[in-house]
């Protein structure tokens, strides 16, 4: 097996000293400009890399962000992805990705893992089965820095960026109640987590906004395509009396239109419906599904930064929250 080359080997070949090597291609100015170009053009010749795990060794970091996601196949995470990557590579980090699929003992299991690879910090999006964060709580007792996306561990101090969950799902009610919708189903999220949460809070106080009283038999924990499924006859029964459903996220709103549509729903005359996320299949469905736009690639990117600024070593400062404008996306459906 052929071994990449290595400073010890440029010197050899080049008959000088491994210290004016490395120098050189750091383009030192102690080095010559001839001396320089030499060593420079013959590294790039036998394709040279730096040794990541030997620099890593010696400034004590390795240069690597380890993300953890629910689901990479979700558009909102790849895009969360996409910012990451772009901050990170840019800033001379590598990425190594994990994603839970919503199971918090994978997760556990990814915490270590990357852990074991002594990543420098984490960003991370939590798994929605999530209860128990000891595993997040001894990455902060280890001092290795944290970044909470989208959804976070209420349990952590640490920095956090997000869509402003709440006044998405207001502004999304809102638009049914201001068409003349009345009798509005929430197909909600966990309660545990702070977007399933914070988006019933909208869907609350958009009803209370209107002079609308709050029904607990019009909101049902549903927030998957299965669940859909599962609880088609109680979807039915309820959508008898309902003239409008918001969802918390885009699939689960794509799922119920298409089951409903299948029993003779007209929709949007008969009952409107909403989602929450702005996914590709929002646009493509027939007809449009009216949503919330979350800005996926500025949560990554923005949660990379303030993690590598957490790892340049400046003086601490206090956790901070960014939270991203949510946007109304008006279509057919509603």
């Amino acid at each position: 097996m052929k071994h990449p080359i290595s400073i010890s080997d440029i010197a050899r070949d080049l008959g000088v000293s491994p210290s004016t090597v490395s120098r050189a291609l750091k383009d030192h100015p102690d080095i010559g400009r001839v001396t320089r170009l030499r060593i420079q053009e013959y590294a790039r010749k036998m394709n040279y890399r730096p040794n990541a795990l030997a620099l890593g060794l010696k400034q004590q970091k390795s240069f690597t962000i380890g993300v953890i996601i629910p689901e990479i196949v979700h558009h909102f995470f790849s895009s969360v992805i996409s910012g990451i990557e772009d901050m990170a590579y840019g800033s001379g980090y590598r990425v190594v990705m994990c994603q839970s699929n919503e199971d918090y003992h994978r997760e556990v299991i990814n915490v270590g893992a990357l852990t074991d690879h002594r990543v420098d910090g984490f960003l991370v999006s939590i798994s929605k089965n999530t209860r128990d964060h000891a595993h997040f709580h001894n990455l902060v007792e280890q001092g290795i820095p944290i970044v909470f996306m989208d959804r976070a561990s209420p349990d952590i101090a640490a920095d956090l960026v997000l869509t402003n969950d709440f006044e998405g799902a207001r502004l999304v009610v809102s638009h049914l109640l201001e068409r003349g919708c009345r009798r509005i189903i929430h197909l909600a999220g966990p309660q545990h987590l702070g977007v399933g949460k914070q988006r019933f809070m909208g869907y609350a106080e958009a009803l209370k906004e209107h002079g609308i009283p709050l029904r607990e038999e019009l909101v049902l924990k549903c927030d998957t395509p299965a669940l859909v499924k599962q609880y088609a006859n109680k979807l039915l029964a309820l959508a008898e009396e309902a003239d409008a459903i918001f969802a918390v996220n885009d699939f689960t709103a794509v799922a119920v239109m298409r089951f409903l549509m299948e029993h003779g729903y007209d929709v949007p005359d008969r009952i409107a419906i909403a989602g929450f996320g702005d996914d590709p299949i929002a646009s493509a469905v027939r007809p449009g599904l009216t949503t919330v736009e979350q800005r996926g690639y500025d949560i990554g990117k923005e949660a990379a930064r303030m993690l590598i600024k957490r790892l340049s070593g400046e003086p601490e400062e206090e956790f901070r929250t960014k939270v991203f404008p949510a946007f109304l996306k008006v279509r057919a459906s509603g």
